[in-house]
């Protein structure tokens, strides 16, 4: 069997009237499997794009349409094991983000196996992204490449567009469920099945076609009086109480702090409502998160114990973060936005990046394998690094990096909305100020990095004053 590698990932997702600005907003943490997986961001022009398609981890091939619309990406940087695009917002305002590694169990591999020689994680926003003109008809086109080929593995995906989002799931080697979170809702969803409560006979879920009889001839339902599609298709493990559940936890309870639940319950909500319209920075919080204020923050005061007890959602192993922005109350032309950050997010910032471009800042597409603090995948690493030695000595500069960069971008982003619509051409207008923004990120990135190395080279063991 081929050895592929998984990463561990986070997802987020926000409904229109969820968010603080009418915006449909998905989002999630690129984990990696170790802590360095350089990536880089980019635009696929249609005439970059494959029309036939071959994996490089499961050899399937594909002949693609001759119709792709452009669309953003971060795939891998270095070559060698496919192109892991990840995330991207496409030239028809749809974003996409795929995947999140999810659970499975012996009941449906038993009866659906997975397929080696399928499709995965590194095709799948390749295959669907750019031919993909609503989040719907990105859920239909995925399915139906799910029964056609196949997955060696079990993901979750997300697709917004400016009025829905909905979250998808792969169900053994051939099946699928989807559900379209409702305006007013938000998710965090783990590594684990997500889905709870599902009708079949709603406007608001898609699925396989034979899903449901499947359910009924192998009798897999361990409910009497309901379809909860967690209990069918996943796993309530132990692992799901030190590694998945914890995460869905801190993250509600950043939302609803009124929740009576604890870290390790296996039923915690999928579908979860707040009176807080939630905003970019709450969800740069929650998936930056390593549960500040409680025994179980690696970098607090609980007991050894605690603090390595649960997994958090900031980790060393964050490759990128991206939050998909859709915009309801722009012009379409500028709706999507892109925001980014590379490596750990303890220590970078996210950059509203504007989707409707044909070109990236160089800063954030020419990561190569080999460290550079130059370049904006690299720096943020070394930052991180540094500031895991001692996290209290460089939290409050940090956090007010974090805040003045975001500002700062906001501020341009602001102005740029408004000169827009007297562009001639939008996209080079839009590239130039991306470029600026990038330059904001690094120019922010390096003074921090000044700040650490003042704070902290003080406190190196290797000194030796006149006096001592």
């Amino acid at each position: 069997m081929t050895k592929r590698i998984k990463g561990s990932c986070t997802t987020m997702l926000v409904g229109k009237k969820a968010s603080i600005d009418g915006s449909t907003i998905i989002a999630r943490n690129e984990d990696g499997a170790g802590p360095l997986n350089p990536q880089k961001f980019v635009v696929v022009n249609p005439e970059d794009q494959p029309r036939h398609y071959k994996s490089v981890l499961s050899q399937v091939e594909i002949d693609l349409p001759d119709d792709p619309l452009r669309y953003t990406s971060t795939p891998d940087a270095t070559d060698g094991h496919g192109t892991w695009a990840a995330a991207g917002i496409n030239s028809a305002n749809v974003a996409m983000t795929a995947t999140e590694t999810i659970t499975s169990n012996s009941r449906i591999l038993g009866v659906d196996p997975l397929v080696e020689n399928g499709i995965g994680e590194e095709d799948i926003t390749t295959l669907t992204l750019p031919y993909s003109h609503s989040a719907r008809e990105g859920v239909q086109r995925l399915g139906s490449l799910l029964e056609k080929y196949g997955t060696y593995e079990m993901n979750a995906m997300a697709f917004s567009d400016k009025d829905e989002v909905w979250y998808f799931e792969s169900i053994g080697g051939h099946h699928w469920a989807a559900i379209r979170i409702p305006d007013d809702a938000y998710v965090i969803a783990p590594n684990r099945l997500n889905i709870d409560q599902f009708n079949f006979n709603s406007d608001s879920t898609l699925c396989s076609k034979d899903l449901s009889h499947m359910i009924q001839q192998y009798h897999m339902n361990p409910d009497k009086d309901q379809v909860n599609l967690r209990h069918i298709f996943g796993s309530a493990t132990i692992k799901d109480t030190r590694y998945n559940n914890p995460r869905a936890w801190y993250g509600q309870k950043y939302f609803n702090p009124e929740f009576d639940t604890t870290p390790i319950d296996q039923d915690l909500p999928f579908i979860c409502h707040t009176d807080k319209k939630i905003s970019i920075e709450d969800m740069k919080f929650v998936l930056s998160s390593h549960y500040q204020n409680t025994p179980y923050d690696p970098y607090g005061t609980g007991t050894e114990a605690q603090k390595k007890q649960f997994r958090p959602i900031g980790i060393n192993r964050n490759q990128e973060l991206h939050i998909l922005q859709i915009r309801n109350n722009v012009p379409d032309e500028i709706a999507g936005i892109h925001w980014l950050a590379f490596g750990p997010n303890t220590f970078n910032s996210v950059v509203p990046f504007y989707a409707n471009v044909t070109d990236t800042p160089e800063a954030y597409k020419n990561t190569t394998g080999n460290c550079d603090p130059t370049n904006m995948y690299w720096l943020p690493n070394v930052l991180a690094l540094i500031g895991d030695n001692d996290f209290a000595l460089y939290e409050d500069q940090e956090n007010l990096f974090e805040e003045h960069t975001v500002a700062q971008c906001r501020n341009l982003q602001i102005k740029a909305d408004q000169k827009a619509v007297a562009q001639s051409n939008l996209p080079a207008y839009l590239e130039k100020v991306n470029n600026q923004m990038a330059d904001i990120a690094k120019t922010n990135s390096n003074t921090l990095l000044g700040q650490m190395l003042a704070l902290g080279e003080p406190q190196m063991k290797l000194k030796f004053q006149l006096n001592d």
